[in-house]
């Protein structure tokens, strides 16, 4: 029995690889910090998923723009203390 052929997923173009990383790094970085600082200022209470969420809908386009905004200096950080191969 021969497999079934896998669907084809559509990507982008490269040219959008720093717009993309930007995306789903302040999406991981800005939800693992509203579950630690909702826990630290607000407790961990029946609420909390619910206030962890809420806070998520500020944090994550706030970090999304600033991820973009510090790229440039994280790149140029990256190259003044690393040695290149």
């Amino acid at each position: 029995m021969t497999p079934l052929p896998q669907p084809r997923r559509r990507k982008l173009r490269a040219s959008a690889t720093p717009y993309v990383f930007a995306f789903y790094m302040s999406a991981i970085m800005a939800m693992l910090m509203c579950f630690v600082i909702t826990a630290a200022t607000a407790g961990i209470d029946q609420d909390y998923l619910r206030k962890v969420l809420q806070a998520y809908q500020l944090a994550m386009p706030v970090a999304f723009v600033c991820v973009l905004m510090v790229r440039p200096v994280v790149m140029r950080l990256v190259a003044i203390t690393v040695h290149p191969h």
